[in-house]
């Protein structure tokens, strides 16, 4: 089970461990995104702190009909206490918990300022 909140502009966030190919760990918090199929965005710092591997580019449109490009790396999430190795976009803005990461859970937040957001894995 993965806990977090809603916060004041009423965004579920959750806190998340991410790993590096070296081991080394980083907490960040991700806005749970439901408009974004992939599995998670993370900053370019976070790219250069972990050392992430480039792994490709992709292309996405966008909510306003217009087209990007992104930078590809290998991540590791702890997810549910357990590494879950993932392809995540690197975007200069708030990371993303995208559906992908979200398959096989169910989602239930409590939409006031301060909800509770909980992920628990499908049974």
């Amino acid at each position: 089970m993965i806990e977090g909140v809603v916060n004041a502009a009423y965004e579920p966030v959750v806190t998340l461990a991410v790993q590096g190919p070296s081991g080394q760990t980083t907490e960040t918090e991700a806005v749970i995104d439901t408009g974004f199929t992939g599995f998670l965005t993370v900053t370019p710092a976070l790219v250069t702190e972990l050392g992430l591997i480039l792994e490709g580019t992709s292309r996405a449109t966008l909510a306003d009909g217009s087209e990007i490009t992104f930078d590809v790396y290998d991540v590791a999430v702890l997810w549910d206490g357990e590494p879950r190795y993932v392809l995540a976009d690197a975007a200069d803005t708030t990371p993303l918990v995208g559906m992908r990461l979200l398959d096989n859970h169910n989602l239930n937040i409590d939409v006031v300022d301060g909800g509770r957001v909980l992920i628990q894995a499908k049974k």
